[in-house]
This record gives structure tokens, C-alpha cells and sequence, in this order.
């Protein structure tokens, strides 16, 4: 039977030129905003009045915004150091084990993915509300782990099914315990996965906006010291944090997918 020849789009002439116009599409906002974060003028936009760091120095002299910042870091690291090792956990159980409900538990567990952040927020916010508890960085904390957890979830039961159980079948018959099984099988092969969980869960903590801003209280992270410099007036200030928030996310995405390729070689 003679070999069906893929179709081609535009003869593989459009395919530059649609690139490209995406690429500007998605990113041209995002260089807009870097650059003009050197401005030296008070304006968000034009005109452009040459590059300065008079605005970056500003940031760093802000003592509301770096109290932010150092919330905002403080606040993702013990998010991902608590949803990973659940997200890990609750993988391993979904992979290993079987119980009545399992295909309802895994789709509730992985439902954050598919909620919208608010619905997340405000069924939380009417939770604490209702248990009396007073708003502050710890219902952040909660809230942000109920709804994060699920990318370690969905990151390791994907390495582990790729896996398979012949590993953890040799070890177990060969005497080792859960606890070795799991040190010395299970972890390195899934410690790929682990990383770029924790650095995409790090990632979309530091950003998180809508969770957050229902059950933060008083306290200020910086996405939403943000939003109220946004609402009283525009300032260069914004373009320099959203500069930083950026090139710090994309540092954390790219390591998580260089972690995620490297762990599927390696496997």
C-alpha cells in the first residue's frame, strides 16, 4: 500500500510567517512592559523618555512593596513544601492502591484544575466564615494548597504510570518494606516530576490573584500590591515588579520542563 503523504499547510511556506505572528502576539505585551519599565519618564506608555533605573531603585526603596515581595516568597515556599509532599502522596495512593470511590476521589482531587480560581476563593472564604476563622497569609496558605496540590498530583501519576509496577513488584518480593521501596524505587524515578511540581506550584503561587485576594485579609502579597497601584494610578512601578515576576516565572517553567524532559530520558 503506497505511503499517504501528510498534507502540508500552504506548502510549508506559512508556516514562518504564522509563527512569527503568533510569537509577537503572545509576547509583544510582555517586551512592551520590559522595556518601558526603563523609562525615565512617569508614564506607563509613550512617550518614551529614555532608558533609566530610577524606577528600579524606586522598587527596591519601597518599603510596602518589599514587604510584599518577601510575603509573596515566603508565602510560595511553604505552599509548594506543603502541596508537593501531599500532591506526592496522594499520587502514590491513586497509583498503588484500590478502594471504593477511587475514580470519584482522583476527579475530585484534580477539579482545581478545571474550577476557576474565584470559585476556589470564595468557597473557602465561606468556609472560613463559617468556622470563624479571621483572614490573614495562613487561609492563603490553606487555600492556595487546597487548590494547587493537584499539579504534583497530576505531574507524578503520570511518571508513575509510565513506570509501571514491575519495579515496585521485584522490590516488594525481594523483601524490602514500603518505606525502602519507596526511598530506594519510587523516588528517584519520580524526582523529576517532584521538582517541576514544586517549581510550577512555586510559580502560580507567587501570581495567584484571585485565591488570594479573598482570603488574605489585611496582609499584602505582591500581586496585590499590584492591583491597588493599578487602581489608584499607573506608575512605571508596575512594568518593574511585572519585569522581575516575569523573568522569575520563566526561570521556574523552564527548569521545570528541563527537570520533566530530563527524568523522561533518564527513565
Amino acid at each position: 500500500m503506497a505511503a499517504i503523504d501528510k498534507p502540508k499547510l500552504g506548502g510549508g511556506g506559512l508556516v514562518w510567517p504564522l509563527f512569527v505572528l503568533v510569537a509577537l502576539f503572545l509576547y509583544l505585551p510582555i517586551l512592551v512592559m520590559v522595556v518601558f519599565s526603563f523609562n525615565a519618564g512617569n508614564n506607563v506608555g509613550m512617550p518614551f523618555e529614555g532608558f533609566s533605573l530610577r524606577w528600579y531603585e524606586a522598587v527596591f526603596g519601597n518599603r510596602q512593596i518589599m514587604a510584599a515581595m518577601w510575603n509573596s516568597l515566603r508565602l510560595s515556599v511553604m505552599i509548594a513544601c506543603l502541596a508537593v509532599p501531599l500532591g506526592l502522596m496522594t499520587a502514590i495512593a491513586l497509583d498503588r492502591f484500590h478502594f471504593p470511590g477511587k475514580a470519584l476521589f482522583r476527579r475530585l482531587v484534580l477539579m482545581p484544575l478545571v474550577l476557576p480560581g474565584i470559585v476556589t476563593g470564595v468557597a473557602l472564604l465561606n468556609l472560613f466564615a463559617f468556622t470563624g476563622t479571621r483572614l490573614s497569609l495562613t487561609t492563603v496558605l490553606i487555600g492556595q494548597v487546597t487548590s494547587l496540590m493537584c499539579i504534583t498530583v497530576t505531574e507524578v501519576y503520570a511518571r508513575l504510570a509510565q513506570m509501571g509496577r514491575s519495579q515496585y513488584e521485584a522490590a516488594h518480593d525481594m523483601g524490602a518494606n514500603e518505606f525502602e521501596i519507596f526511598w530506594k524505587v519510587t523516588l528517584p524515578n519520580v524526582r523529576g516530576a517532584v521538582i517541576a511540581g514544586a517549581l510550577i506550584t512555586f510559580s502560580l503561587s507567587l501570581d495567584d490573584l484571585a485565591v488570594t485576594f479573598l482570603l488574605i485579609g489585611r496582609e499584602n502579597t505582591l500581586p496585590m500590591i499590584i492591583w491597588s497601584i493599578l487602581r489608584r494610578e499607573a506608575t512605571p512601578l508596575v512594568n518593574v515588579v511585572g519585569t522581575g515576576m516575569t523573568l522569575l516565572t520563566l526561570i521556574l517553567v523552564a527548569s521545570s520542563l528541563w527537570l520533566s524532559s530530563r527524568g523522561r530520558r533518564g527513565q
